[in-house]
C-alpha cells in the first residue's frame, strides 16, 4: 500500500520539478512583479514586488494591500538572503485581515536565529534548512519559498520561521487558456502556511502566476499575476477539483465502522425530543436508518448486529451548525470530530461548495451533510463576491440558478436593495426555498422581514431594532453604549419580539463569534474557548493573536452581555433560535454557542435542541433528522458526561455516527492536525 501511495509522487519529483527548478535560479539584476488580489473571485487589491540580486545576495521589497468590505488591509514585507535564497533577514508588518495585525521579524546569525513578535525578541537554534514566511500573504514570499525548496533538495518538510513547517507537493501540470492562448503551468500544493492546503501554479520561468488560498479570516482568497486574470475562474475550478481529490485521499486514511446492523447499548439516551433521558438504552441502525431506540429491555437487537457497549456514556442526536462557511475540505473531518453531522453553509463560491456537497453526499469525501444558502450582494464599496443583484432580472436569475443547483436557501448580504430583497423572496418562496441573511446597510430587520426574509443572521441586527436610533456617522463605541443600555422590558423591545414571533422569524445569533471580538491579553481566548489550545500552529497563531484591552473594553463587554440577554429574551418570547458559529474556532465554537445559550437562560435541553431538532424543523427536515427516533437517519454522537447537568459535557465527543457509519473522533481530529 505504501508504494502505491508514494511512488507517483516520486515520479512527479523526477519529471516535474527539474523542468522548473533543476538549476539555480538565474535572476536578472532586478525582477519586478504584480498580482491582482481577490476575495471570493472579486478584485479587492494588489501586490507588487521588486527583487534585486547580486552575486552574493537577494533583496526583496513587497507591498500588499486590499480593501475588504470597506476596511483597508495593508501589509509590507522585506526579505534579504544569500544568492541561493537562504534567509538572512525577514520583516513583515501590517494587517492580514480586517480583524488581525501582524508585526514580526527574523534575523539569522551563524548559529542561531532571533525572532521578534511585536516588541518581544526571542532566540532559537538555527535549523539546517528553513525559510522565512508568515502566513498566506504576501504571495511573493510563497513564490520565493517554493524556489528555495526546489533548489535545496526538495525536503519533505521545510521548517518555516518565525514558526511552523510546510509540506510542498507537486500535483502535475495543467494547460491553462490565457486570453485564448494555451500555456503549460506546473501545479503545487502547500500545507502549513494556513490551516489546510493552498494551490499554486508556476510558469517555466519560476514565476508564481496564481495562488488559490484562504486568508486570515478563512475566506476564499486568490492572487493572480498580471496577464493571467482571464483564467481566474479556471484556476479556482482546478483548485477545487484538486481539493476534492485531497478530500478523497484524506477520507481513505480515516477508518470507520460500517457495521450493518449496528447496535449501541448501555448508554443513557437523550433523544432530543425533550423526553426524559433513558438509562441503559439501545439504539439500532440499519442501512443508515435508526430502526429502534429506547430502553434496552424493550429493543430487539438483530442477531447479525455488531453490538457496542456504551455503558456510562450518553447518546445525543448529531449536532447542527446553522452558520458555517465551509472554505476548505479540512472542515469536513473537524465538524464530524466535534459531533456536527449537518451544516448549513451561509455563503460560498458557487462551484466550490456545490462540488464539496456532492463529494460528501456521494461518499467521495468525509464530512457532514451540507445544506446550502446561495449568497447574493448588491454593488457598493462594501460588496463581497461576484454574485451581484442590482436589477429585478438579476435577482430572479440568481434565485433560479441556486435553486436548480439544489440550494435550500438564499443568503442576503449587506448591499442588497430592499426592492431586490422582495423579488428574491418572492421567487425563492415560489420555488420552495427560504431566505436568510444580513440586514443590508440602510435597512432594519422590520423592513427585510416584511419584504419576505425568513431568517436573520447575527444578533446585532436584532439589537439594532431594540436600541435607540443611532445617528448616521456614529462611532462603534456609541453603538456599543446604546446596545448595552437596551431595556428588554420596554414597550419597544416587547413589540419587536412580538413582531418577530408573528412573522415566524428565525435567528441564528452567532454569539460565539461576538464573544471572540471581546478577547484581549486580559481576556485570552482560552479563558472562554479552551478549543484554541488544541489547534495546529498555523490556525492557533491568528486566533490567539489578540492585543491588549482597549480603554473601552468594559463597554464592549457590556455590549456582548446584552447580546446574550437578547437571545434569552427572544427564546422566552417564542422566537426560534438556531445554533450557528460563522467562522471562529473550527468545530469547538458550536459547543461554545450552546454554552452561551444556557448562560442566556435556556435549559440545557433547550440549548441542545437549538443545535438539533429546532434547525431540523426550520429546514423542513425534522421527519428525517434532529432526534434519535425510529425511522430517522442514523446521525448521533457518543459523549462522556451528562450535558443536562453540565452543558460543557457536549464537548466530550468520543465517537460520531453519520449515515450509519461510526467514527472515532480522536482519529478525525488528528487527521487535520488538531490535538484530540
Amino acid at each position: 500500500m505504501t508504494k502505491k501511495l508514494f511512488f507517483p509522487a516520486l515520479v512527479l519529483f523526477a519529471f516535474v520539478v527539474p523542468n522548473l527548478f533543476s538549476q539555480q535560479p538565474l535572476f536578472a539584476s532586478i525582477e519586478k512583479g504584480h498580482f491582482q488580489l481577490h476575495k471570493f473571485e472579486q478584485t479587492i487589491g494588489e501586490e507588487s514586488y521588486e527583487m534585486t540580486q547580486t552575486k552574493e545576495s537577494v533583496s526583496v521589497k513587497i507591498d500588499f494591500k486590499f480593501t475588504d468590505r470597506g476596511t483597508a488591509v495593508p501589509l509590507t514585507a522585506t526579505f534579504r538572503g544569500a544568492a541561493d535564497l537562504t534567509p538572512q533577514e525577514f520583516v513583515i508588518k501590517g494587517k492580514n485581515s480586517r480583524q488581525s495585525e501582524i508585526d514580526q521579524a527574523v534575523e539569522v546569525e551563524s548559529g542561531k536565529v532571533r525572532l521578534r513578535d511585536r516588541e518581544k525578541w526571542t532566540d532559537a537554534s538555527r535549523p539546517s534548512q528553513f525559510f522565512t514566511i508568515a502566513g498566506y500573504a504576501p504571495a511573493t514570499m510563497q513564490m520565493l519559498m517554493v524556489r528555495y525548496w526546489a533548489t535545496h533538495s526538495l525536503p519533505a518538510s521545510l521548517t518555516t520561521l518565525p514558526n511552523g513547517s510546510v509540506k510542498i507537493e507537486p500535483r502535475g501540470e495543467d494547460i491553462i487558456a490565457v486570453d485564448g492562448k494555451a500555456q503549460k503551468l506546473s501545479r503545487y500544493t502547500v500545507e502549513g502556511l494556513i490551516w489546510g492546503r493552498e494551490t499554486l501554479w508556476f510558469d517555466s520561468s519560476q514565476n508564481l502566476v496564481a495562488a488559490i488560498t484562504t486568508d486570515a479570516e478563512f475566506d476564499h482568497f486568490e492572487a493572480i499575476r498580471d496577464g493571467y486574470e482571464s483564467a481566474l475562474g479556471d484556476f479556482v475550478a482546478r483548485a477545487g477539483a484538486d481539493n476534492m481529490a485531497a478530500l478523497a485521499e484524506l477520507s481513505k486514511a480515516i477508518s470507520g465502522s460500517h457495521a450493518d446492523p449496528l447496535a449501541l447499548v448501555g448508554a443513557t439516551l437523550i433523544d432530543g425530543t425533550g423526553a426524559a433521558p433513558i438509562a441503559d438504552s439501545a439504539v439500532v441502525i440499519e442501512k443508515g436508518r435508526i430502526t429502534a431506540a429506547g430502553p434496552r429491555t424493550q429493543v430487539k437487537i438483530p442477531a447479525t448486529a455488531t453490538t457496542i457497549d456504551e455503558t456510562g456514556k450518553v447518546l445525543l442526536p448529531g449536532l447542527w451548525d446553522m452558520h458555517a462557511h465551509f472554505e476548505q475540505v479540512e472542515w469536513g473531518p473537524i465538524y464530524l470530530a466535534a459531533g456536527v453531522t449537518t451544516v448549513r453553509d451561509c455563503g460560498n463560491e458557487f462551484e466550490f461548495i456545490k462540488s464539496v456537497r456532492d463529494a460528501i453526499a456521494d461518499g467521495r469525501g468525509l464530512g457532514p451533510r451540507l445544506l446550502l444558502a446561495g449568497i447574493v450582494d448588491g454593488s457598493s464599496k462594501i460588496t463581497i463576491g461576484v454574485n451581484r443583484v442590482d436589477t429585478p432580472e438579476e435577482a430572479k436569475a440568481w434565485v433560479d440558478r441556486y435553486h436548480d443547483a439544489g440550494f435550500q436557501q438564499m443568503k442576503i448580504y449587506s448591499s442588497v436593495k430592499l426592492d431586490d430583497i422582495k423579488i428574491i423572496a418572492d421567487e425563492a418562496h415560489r420555488l420552495g426555498m427560504t431566505v436568510t441573511g444580513h440586514v443590508p446597510n440602510g435597512l432594519n430587520a422590520f423592513q427585510v422581514i416584511e419584504a419576505g426574509q425568513d431568517q436573520i443572521n447575527h444578533i446585532h441586527y436584532i439589537a439594532a431594532i431594540l436600541a435607540p436610533p443611532i445617528p448616521p456617522g456614529s462611532k462603534r463605541l456609541d453603538y456599543a453604549k446604546a446596545v448595552s443600555e437596551i431595556n428588554l422590558n420596554s414597550s419597544t423591545s416587547q413589540a419587536a419580539f412580538a413582531f418577530l414571533k408573528a412573522h415566524h422569524t428565525v435567528v441564528d445569533p452567532t454569539l460565539a463569534l461576538m464573544e471572540y471580538f471581546t478577547a484581549s491579553t486580559a481576556k485570552p481566548p482560552a479563558s472562554f474557548e479552551p478549543g484554541v489550545l488544541k489547534l495546529p500552529v498555523e490556525l492557533a497563531q491568528p486566533l490567539n493573536d489578540v492585543g491588549p484591552p482597549s480603554p473601552e473594553a468594559d463597554v464592549y463587554e457590556k455590549q456582548f452581555e446584552k447580546y446574550v440577554e437578547i437571545v434569552g429574551a427572544l427564546h422566552k418570547a417564542g422566537v426560534p433560535i438556531v445554533a450557528g458559529t460563522d467562522q471562529t474556532v473550527p468545530g469547538y465554537s458550536l459547543h461554545r454557542e450552546i454554552e452561551l445559550y444556557v448562560q442566556a437562560g435556556f435549559t440545557p435541553m433547550e440549548a441542545i435542541q437549538a443545535a438539533t431538532i429546532v434547525p431540523a424543523r426550520v429546514m423542513g427536515l425534522d421527519k428525517d433528522l434532529g432526534t434519535i427516533e425510529a425511522g430517522k437517519r442514523g446521525d448521533l454522537i457518543v459523549i462522556h458526561g451528562d450535558p443536562l447537568q453540565d452543558i460543557h459535557n457536549t464537548r466530550n465527543v468520543e465517537s460520531v455516527v453519520t449515515n450509519g457509519v461510526m467514527y472515532n473522533t480522536a482519529e478525525l481530529w488528528k487527521s487535520v492536525g488538531f490535538k484530540p
